[in-house]
């Protein structure tokens, strides 16, 4: 375990990763669609929300733990899934997965590199599974199936992914399933030794939860023409029910930006929503998850409704966490954060990553007065600094949602 007592913010995970990661897969990690505004807006719009420090209170007994999901976590974070994270790292879903240990849930993508079953094989506790609901309904079908077999404790619906955004970096490094080996990634890949070594080391450097089990899929030359046509536009809400049947257990519906979607997603049975716009990687131009936090709040609690509502895409520190959970998350999801841990020193990046945020959520709560996230909420925030993060023109406030 490597002493990474001196990397004291996630900044500087990042400027290692930057450093060690082939341009195309950094890129691909540190990027949003078209002009990255809301990319950048997810992280911005949390400065804007000012803590209130308060003096003389008891501090001590400090508790972050809480629960998701009905599960016992040591702070309200879990690891959002994330698609190329073994290329971050070789084996980087099964290192990231092993933050289990830390008290946290792993959430592992379909556009994983490593499998389901690699995961199950290395990590002893459940994990949770995210599901792109792809035209091919088969494996659509089997992957499900495949995940209960895992004892996968949650299955993540993602729901904003029906059609791509255009990222103008992937387009430009020529990142594709497989990446294209052009002059510039070739001698990119040269001054990356250090990856290449651990890569060569390696079998899993192709899509596992995909390649070997869906339908025509055998290698990695078959792989492009399927990803590049499976992503089902007609996802609806009419398909929730049908997957909550399929899979019988814990569902989370994930790219909740809006009070109306957050109702109807309240309605469809669904055991909590995720506000996320995909890390600004879908609609650029959408607000930020954070500002779009409080109103899928009050849609849920209008509708008497027990979903929890967790938030993604932004989260760089302990602090952005307290903010979400004083806002009126329950949970949240890191993605970047822990990659640029991974990216940067495997599994002790990681760990390291998940020390940081744990320690700064820990000091601010006790800066802002507070021994327990349970009693986290709007009156640790000055007033006026987070009511006006998201704004509508007069006649749309008017709108009632339900």
């Amino acid at each position: 375990m490597k002493d990474l007592s001196k990397i004291t913010e996630i900044e500087d995970l990042r400027r290692v990763a930057e450093r060690k990661v082939p341009r195309m897969f950094y890129d691909y990690v540190d990027s949003g669609a078209w002009t990255e505004t809301t990319y950048r807006n997810n992280e911005t719009d949390f400065d804007r929300i000012k803590l209130k420090q308060r003096v003389l209170k008891d501090l001590s007994n400090r508790s972050l733990a809480t629960q998701m999901l009905g599960q016992d976590v040591s702070m309200p974070v879990s690891i959002a899934p994330t698609g190329f994270t073994g290329m971050m790292w070789a084996d980087g879903e099964i290192h990231a997965a092993r933050a289990e240990k830390f008290g946290i849930p792993f959430s592992l993508s379909t556009m994983s590199i490593c499998s389901i079953e690699d995961i199950a094989t290395h990590v002893g506790t459940p994990f949770w599974f995210q599901l792109y609901v792809m035209k091919d309904h088969e494996f659509v079908n089997n992957i499900i199936r495949r995940a209960k077999a895992a004892n996968c404790s949650a299955l993540i619906l993602t729901a904003d992914l029906q059609v791509l955004g255009q990222r103008h970096k992937d387009i430009k490094n020529g990142l594709s399933a497989p990446p294209r080996p052009t002059l510039a990634n070739i001698l990119n890949l040269m001054t990356k030794p250090e990856w290449c070594m651990r890569m060569l080391g390696t079998k899993r450097r192709t899509f596992g939860n995909i390649v070997g089990h869906a339908k025509g899929v055998g290698d990695m030359a078959s792989l492009s023409s399927w990803t590049n046509d499976q992503f089902d536009p007609s996802l609806s809400w009419d398909h929730v029910a049908r997957i909550k049947d399929a899979w019988g257990g814990k569902l989370v519906i994930k790219g909740i930006m809006e009070p109306e979607d957050a109702i109807l997603a309240a309605k469809s049975g669904a055991d909590a929503l995720v506000v996320s716009n995909h890390g600004g990687r879908q609609l650029d131009g959408a607000p930020s998850s954070i500002a779009c936090l409080s109103e899928v709040v009050q849609a849920v609690k209008a509708e008497n409704s027990n979903i929890e509502v967790w938030l993604d895409s932004g989260i760089r520190s302990g602090q952005d966490v307290l903010k979400a959970i004083a806002l009126g998350a329950s949970g949240t999801m890191i993605g970047r954060a822990f990659l640029y841990g991974l990216g940067a020193y495997g599994e002790d990046g990681v760990r390291r990553a998940l020390e940081i945020i744990r320690h700064e959520c820990d000091v601010t709560m006790g800066f802002c007065g507070l021994q327990d996230i349970s009693h986290v909420g709007h009156d640790m925030l000055v007033p006026g600094t987070f009511e006006t993060l998201k704004t509508y023109p007069p006649y749309l406030r008017a709108v009632d949602w339900r």
